[in-house]
């Protein structure tokens, strides 16, 4: 439909027009603008629903939305029947499944991303519904399911048809394949309650740790990879063969009694007071609804009928910054005015119902060009390949680096220096390049070309990693230091040793000062020299001294893991450190002791195996047992491997306040041995907190957070031993 040509020349208009959204024209008429703005909402509809493959973000696509939605506002002379505006976008796509007509129009939602919108479309339904501007209006407040809509009637209780969203009038009938789905009930009483024919409106979802799964297999099985779970959902309802739909994980979730009547065709729904009261009567009745809490999401209600819109507001910040939590991938969350009586009196446009709005999350995803590619130097000598990229804002945050992981990752997306890049934020924590956008490359592009030398010292060549482990290219014998310093950062680091006091720049310190040359060194250091650095002083040096002090009593299976063995991460360290009483104990193992061990694989038996039988690594070990660092095992190590059956496993658990009915160190044992891990403070990260006597600011902020579980010292008891001590 698209020549490539044509494509680089509407993603450029649009990064052109998304700089263009104060309102200040770059055109001498509106009419062009507007031309120019169907043309490339047009185009990147192809891309999106037609051609599953979308160039820009969502949020990015409704800036140009609301650009051209605000020009025909202003010029209603200019609204055209094909402009975007005038009609419900469409996911057709030509597909094989016969063609069916909802019983009610299927509309979109108009969009908010900040509290002012929100404010601003209560002062709307306010003027819509003749209010008072100071009479509160209660809403219902639900999430925005990242998925593929469908739409399932229900005759004489019983399922007749199931159908996705189409273009809103019309949709493919999947009847068969919604048929899979075990969140999808056959029959339901609806006649209980005097309904006939209901159509019901949701969203069908793959749970997050499903959708890793489904990847995991499809990688050991050589197919191609999904992008992420909302691809995989919306491919699986439309699956020839019923088997695969039931294959992919699907779940619905049900969020609205879109159509009702009784047997003589009277209007039904109409009878509810409130949406409220509809979602709780599909709940009753079987359906999987947004009232459902999950283990995961008990803190926070996935749905809550808000007072006000200030309590709106509040709300869908919390989910903003908790959405990761949950197991469903969300992009928002839904506003519905609550009272039906007041929804009719608000209506509908073309496009959207007027009594409700979707508030979308900070954007993940974006566009911008990849400038360069550099590379780094890992502890274990991996030539890490980073990518430089035109800052952009995403998430909250600016990106302008993103590691490329690999020679294999970069292979595998054919990424090229020059390009323009689709960049995501996973998890609005660590950033990631999804793909390169190949149509609008014009011949400039570089490919990424691995360096033969290390490229802080030319003269060490770079060897592929051996067969079987990841593809990685290594510097195997570091002269330039980069690779010992890395060993340092993360020997001190706080998942390893937990040394306070040794930050990066302390260490790049001693390095110069020539004071570390092994990790031993890191445990003879001359702390009143270090009180004579520029900088330091002998309160910094006494504070390094009992930094390192106290990580020299430490549990063995933290040793083990700052070491920087290849592949010996937290978990193998600690299972491996249950079974010895010395870690030089492991000089005597072979590799099938180590493979004696739940979760241990062959990978991770090999390098240990390796290291142990390493003369120089025993005795640098040999060295810092001599200068006072523990290897023998303590009782933190025995009780390492947590509990997986244990009732709190998966929880994270911290005590505060002085505890009455038993010491910290039995209640930590406790928790562990329940499968909990303990956290070193209050965070929204935080599952549970455990309240003595006088507790003070730990409780108070678990109280603001509002997402942790406050348990009192009995309560804990009754949860991990049946009920309490004697």
């Amino acid at each position: 439909m698209y020549t490539p040509e044509q494509q680089r020349a509407l993603f450029d208009q649009s990064k052109a027009l998304l700089q263009n959204t104060t309102g200040n024209s770059l055109f001498d008429a509106p009419e062009a603008k507007i031309a120019d703005l169907i043309a490339v909402l047009r185009f990147h509809e192809w891309r999106y629903y037609v051609q599953n493959d979308p160039m820009i973000s969502d949020f990015e696509y409704d800036q140009l939305f609301n650009q051209l939605k605000a020009l025909e506002v202003q010029h209603p002379n200019l609204v055209t029947p094909e402009s975007p505006t005038q009609r419900v976008g469409d996911d057709n796509s030509g597909s094989a499944f016969s063609q069916v007509a909802h019983l009610t129009p299927m509309l979109s939602l108009d969009n908010s991303y900040d509290a002012e919108d929100l404010r601003d479309f209560d002062t709307s339904i306010k003027k819509l519904c003749g209010l008072d501007k100071e009479e509160a209006v209660a809403y219902c407040v639900e999430p925005k399911y990242d998925g593929g809509t469908i739409a399932l009637v229900y005759e004489n209780d019983l399922l007749v048809r199931g159908a996705t969203r189409g273009d809103g009038a019309l949709g493919d009938d999947i009847t068969a394949n919604m048929r899979t789905l075990k969140s999808i009930p056959l029959r339901a009483e609806f006649s209980k309650f005097g309904i006939f024919r209901a159509e019901l409106r949701g969203e069908a979802l793959i749970r997050k740790d499903i959708f890793e799964k489904i990847n995991a297999r499809r990688q050991q099985d050589g197919e191609t990879l999904f992008a992420n779970p909302r691809n995989a959902a919306t491919g699986g309802l439309r699956m020839k063969d019923p088997k695969e739909t039931a294959a992919r994980g699907l779940e619905a979730f049900i969020y609205q009694l879109g159509f009702a009547e009784d047997r003589d065709g009277n209007p039904v729904q109409n009878s509810f007071e409130s949406h409220d009261e509809s979602i709780h009567l599909l709940e009753k009745i079987g359906f999987k609804t947004p009232l459902a809490n999950t283990e995961k999401e008990q803190h926070l209600p996935a749905t809550k009928t808000c007072a006000n819109i200030e309590e709106v507001i509040e709300y869908c910040l919390a989910w903003q910054e908790y959405r990761d939590e949950y197991p469903y991938e969300l992009d928002g969350m839904v506003v519905k005015l609550n009272r039906i009586d007041l929804q009719a009196k608000c209506g509908y446009t073309s496009h959207h119902p007027r009594w409700a709005i979707a508030f979308k999350f900070r954007a993940r995803q974006a566009t911008t060009r990849l400038r360069d590619v550099e590379f780094q130097v890992g502890k274990t000598g991996a030539i890490t390949p980073v990518a430089k990229l035109e800052p952009v804002a995403l998430a909250g945050v600016t990106v302008s680096n993103v590691s490329l992981h690999n020679e294999e990752f970069i292979r595998s997306k054919d990424i090229r220096i020059g390009d323009r890049v689709l960049v995501e934020r996973a998890g609005d924590v660590i950033p990631y390049i999804v793909k390169p956008l190949e149509e609008l490359r014009d011949g400039t592009e570089i490919p990424v070309e691995f360096p033969e030398y290390c490229p802080f010292d030319e003269t060490k060549t770079v060897k592929l990693a051996r067969a079987g482990e990841e593809a990685a290219w290594r510097c195997p014998n570091c002269t330039c230091g980069l690779q010992a310093y890395q060993k340092y950062v993360f020997h001190v680091s706080k998942h390893a040793m937990d040394i306070e006091g040794l930050s990066k720049a302390t260490i790049e310190r001693l390095i110069e000062m020539g004071w570390l040359n092994s990790l031993a060194d890191l445990y003879r250091i001359d702390y009143d020299a270090v009180s004579q650095l520029s900088g330091f002083g002998k309160r910094s040096a006494d504070n390094l001294k009992a930094g390192i002090e106290k990580a020299k009593k430490n549990p063995i299976h933290r040793l083990l893991h700052s070491l920087s063995v290849h592949h010996l991460g937290q978990k193998a360290s600690k299972l491996i450190a249950a079974e010895i009483g010395h870690v030089l104990d492991l000089c005597d193992w072979d590799l099938e002791k180590y493979q004696t061990i739940k979760d241990i694989g062959p990978v991770v038996a090999q390098k240990v195996f390796d290291f142990f039988h390493n003369p120089d690594n025993v005795a640098l070990l040999r060295e810092m047992e001599a200068l006072g660092v523990n290897l023998t095992q303590t009782d933190d190590d025995k009780k390492a491997d947590l509990n997986e059956d244990g009732p709190l496993f998966g929880k994270s658990i911290l005590f505060t306040g002085s505890l009455t009915q038993f010491t910290r160190e039995t209640a930590e044992a406790a928790a562990a041995a329940a499968g909990a891990t303990l956290a070193s403070g209050v965070s929204k990260h935080l599952n549970i907190l455990v309240v003595g006597e006088k507790a003070g600011s730990k409780l108070k902020k678990a109280q603001e957070l509002g997402t942790v579980e406050i348990w009192s010292e009995t309560e804990f008891l009754e949860k991990t031993t049946g009920g309490s001590e004697e």
